[in-house]
């Protein structure tokens, strides 16, 4: 970046020399190419954030095992004293002492159990931890191939994300739609088609499509009565697209319309209602096997 600056000033000192319209090109170069900088210093950004949500969890988890392994010890030394009992009861023969080693059979068993259990659960903490690092691992991977499928379109209104354990690929309406249309453009079949492919080799990614609006009132003509029709109609556009690709399991995507009620941007302004107008693709892990170890583990 510095070089590009120095270069810049080299341009500007030489400026007589030099054609107003090439200095306006390395000018508009210069703009896109800070531009292409804080997009990816925000992506950064956000790429620790979820760095560190995961890593609050898994201390998390951390925690509770150490819990439990204390818990273990302290059954463990329990266990050493009523073995030492059993010993000292069994030398004797009468019948009170029997009775007494009887209630601490029954007391080792229960022990014994409780032992199991704790076993149990040790593993099964084991298992999550070690199944929410390879889904994490597994959406960083994802993320660096949207992005690499995608490249072309980064910038012309899409943007690949990866935040709270997911994967967002964002199109605005200008790469997909014409105004009050829900007919994709040849731009955005292309680009739908390029995020197509990279979903069917990832059959284990849950896919929910949401489509978005700006709080402007739908004023065209037709079957819609408003944004949130429109929007609905929008994300089941992409639906229908993605699943024309035979590879992509229909069970896996979800088409939602959510109006212009989760705006990303001020809709007071052009460019926060160009940004309101979108198609937003979360990717997100399947959770059944998580789902089925943390109610085990209860």
């Amino acid at each position: 970046m510095k070089k590009i600056s120095v270069a810049f000033l080299v341009l500007f000192s030489l400026n007589a020399c030099v054609s107003s319209s090439v200095f306006n090109e390395l000018e508009n170069r210069y703009a896109t190419t800070k531009t292409q900088r804080n997009a990816l210093q925000q992506a950064n950004d956000s790429l620790i954030q979820s760095n560190d949500l995961l890593a609050s969890q898994l201390d998390q988890i951390r925690v509770v095992s150490q819990q439990r392994l204390d818990s273990l010890h302290e059954l463990k030394q329990i266990y050493a004293t009523l073995k030492a009992n059993y010993q000292t009861l069994e030398e004797n023969s009468d019948a009170a002492l029997k009775e007494r080693i009887a209630e601490n059979l029954e007391l080792l068993a229960q022990i014994a159990e409780k032992e199991g259990q704790l076993t149990q659960r040790e593993q099964r903490l084991s298992e999550l931890e070690n199944l929410i690092d390879k889904q994490e691992e597994s959406m960083r991977n994802l993320k660096k191939t949207l992005s690499d499928a995608l490249l072309n379109f980064e910038g012309k209104g899409l943007t690949v994300e990866q935040r709270n354990g997911k994967v967002y690929v964002s199109m605005e309406n200008k790469l997909l739609f014409k105004s009050g249309s829900w007919t994709v453009g040849a731009s955005g079949r292309e680009a739908v088609q390029q995020l197509g492919h990279v979903l069917a080799d990832n059959p284990d990614i849950t896919i929910l499509i949401e489509g978005h609006t700006d709080n402007v009132p739908y004023s065209g003509k037709g079957a819609l009565e408003g944004n949130w029709d429109l929007s609905t109609k929008r994300a089941t556009s992409i639906v229908k697209l993605l699943l024309e690709n035979p590879q992509i399991l229909p069970q896996n995507l979800t088409a939602a319309g959510r109006g212009e009620y989760i705006p990303v941007g001020p809709n007071t302004t052009t460019e926060g209602r160009a940004a309101n107008r979108r198609i937003e693709v979360v990717l997100s892990p399947q959770l059944d096997q998580i789902t089925q170890l943390l109610q085990n583990n209860d």
